[in-house]
């Protein structure tokens, strides 16, 4: 539920208090915390978490589960919160012998891929001067206690569209009066598909989905209209800008053949998020610290969703790390993301709290 996250932040505010932390808004939802330590410096860090929930109905029975009906955190973002808070909770206790600041930003809206986008325009409120930048993000995939970093690719970029037909009613008696826009958005959802079949390459990971159709008024009426919705998952530049291209090409295509119009908008939710080589390599010397060798992984496969995470690194040196939170001992911790069981091992949450702020000690005491 992005933007709508009033009382996870005032709960965020109320924990920042606590620990005397200076805190402020950044957006009406977005909480940027400030502690600077007693040493005089100008080296600065920022730690990212998200804290958005989604419009999902959570299973019944969790003495922990939403109150809210109809609104769940199914994508960790409360464990996030959580561990950031954890790791302001650490460093405030050191904070006369840290040298430098450390920002923490509870970044809303990431599942809309907007959240991202509004920090970074307003950087100096959010990053200030900070020359790196750590996010966490649980992972059911991955065993309990491991740590995920991954050079290179780690998530691929994503794009909404909404296609809209325009047609002309008639009964379905004369189906050569009218121009049937659902027949047409039926077969522009069928040759979609055909463009990662036939004119991607195989060897490159590409997803085109359509998952909303909506058209017609009645069972006996030729459909003056349809509205459907789709994303496409790309992990290179060159071909989301192509990719996105044929899907324009064939909706206009098919549409004119049968003497209707198409009209296409895109939203941009997320970048291709890219993990720099030595970027990398700096988290994982402090991970491997923090939980030790044999817990972190380094060839965690790319995932085909997209975390506006991105934005950040187009502004600063940013590395973007998964802890594992799945436990077959648990039940539910191993589910995938944005389901009604989706659960974490909160056993976890100490690792993920600990990770950030080690790193943000490791940058300020590095020389």
């Amino acid at each position: 539920m992005s933007f709508q996250e009033y009382r996870t932040s005032e709960r965020i505010e109320e924990e920042l208090d606590k620990l005397g932390i200076r805190h402020y808004r950044v957006s009406e939802t977005g909480v940027v915390g400030v502690l600077e330590g007693g040493i005089p410096s100008k080296r600065e860090v920022a730690l990212r978490a998200d804290i958005d929930a989604l419009p999902i109905e959570e299973i019944e029975g969790r003495a922990y589960g939403s109150e809210n009906k109809g609104v769940m955190h199914a994508c960790g973002h409360d464990a996030h919160t959580a561990m950031l808070l954890g790791a302001a909770k650490l460093l405030a206790v050191q904070g006369k012998e840290l040298s430098g600041t450390v920002r923490f930003l509870f970044q809303p809206a990431e599942e809309i891929g907007a959240g991202g986008k509004v920090f970074c325009h307003k950087k100096n409120e959010t990053l200030g001067n900070a020359d790196r930048i750590l996010g966490i993000h649980c992972a059911p995939d991955l065993k309990a206690g491991t740590v995920g970093i991954k050079k290179g690719i780690n998530n691929a970029s994503v794009d909404h569209f909404t296609i809209r037909i325009a047609g002309r009613s008639s009964h379905v008696c004369n189906p050569e009066k009218g121009i049937d826009a659902l027949y047409i958005a039926s077969q522009i959802v069928v040759t979609l598909q055909s463009i990662v079949s036939r004119m991607t390459s195989p060897i490159e990971p590409v997803i085109l989905g359509v998952g909303k159709l909506r058209a017609g008024t009645a069972y006996n009426i030729v459909a003056a209209d349809a509205v459907l919705e789709g994303t496409t998952r790309n992990v290179s530049d060159e071909n989301r800008r192509r990719v996105n291209k044929l899907i324009e090409e064939t909706a206009h295509s098919i549409a004119g053949i049968y003497g209707a119009s198409a009209g296409i908008e895109w939203e941009d939710f997320a970048s291709v998020l890219v993990n720099p080589d030595e970027t990398c390599d700096e988290a994982i010397a402090v991970v491997k610290e923090t939980v030790g060798s044999e817990n972190v992984v380094t060839n965690r496969k790319i995932f085909l969703s997209g975390d506006d995470f991105c934005e950040y690194q187009k502004e600063i040196e940013g590395v973007y790390v998964y802890l594992g939170t799945g436990n077959p001992d648990k039940k539910g911790t191993e589910n995938p993301y944005h389901t009604f069981d989706f659960d974490i091992d909160e056993d976890v949450l100490e690792i993920g709290a600990a990770i950030y702020a080690n790193y943000a000690k490791w940058w300020l005491d590095r020389e």
